[in-house]
């Protein structure tokens, strides 16, 4: 009998977790089966972790995806938006980059709103 997890046992998968995961997956599956693509995109993009978000701020087949991923890109993703505005310039994605640039670096945050508001 031991009081703590063993380090060097491989985690155990909660079997709940796992119905959980394959649910979501099938909805999702269901979902681009069946939906416009673009929407169902456009809806994960609202759930998808940061790295997802750059991702699609660089790659995504869809403008639209492209637009809203850069408009949801925050302070961790300068880096990123600074190398959409170097490599597109001037299209509509560069000039989007340089807006949501603008935007980070002015918004100082909650503490600055409250003392400079």
């Amino acid at each position: 009998m031991s009081c703590c997890d063993d380090p060097t046992e491989p985690a155990k998968a909660d079997l709940r977790d796992v119905a959980r995961v394959q649910t979501q997956y099938g909805n999702l599956v269901r979902d681009l089966f069946t939906d416009d693509p673009e929407k169902v995109i456009l809806k994960q993009l609202q759930e998808a972790n940061t790295y997802l978000r750059e991702l699609a701020a660089l790659n995504a087949h869809y403008p639209s995806v492209r637009r809203h991923a850069i408009e949801l890109l925050d302070k961790k993703s300068q880096s990123v938006l600074e190398q959409i505005l170097v490599k597109e310039a001037d299209s509509e994605f560069g000039q989007l980059a340089r807006k949501q640039l603008e935007h980070i670096q002015n918004d100082g945050g909650l503490l600055a709103k409250l003392f400079h508001g």
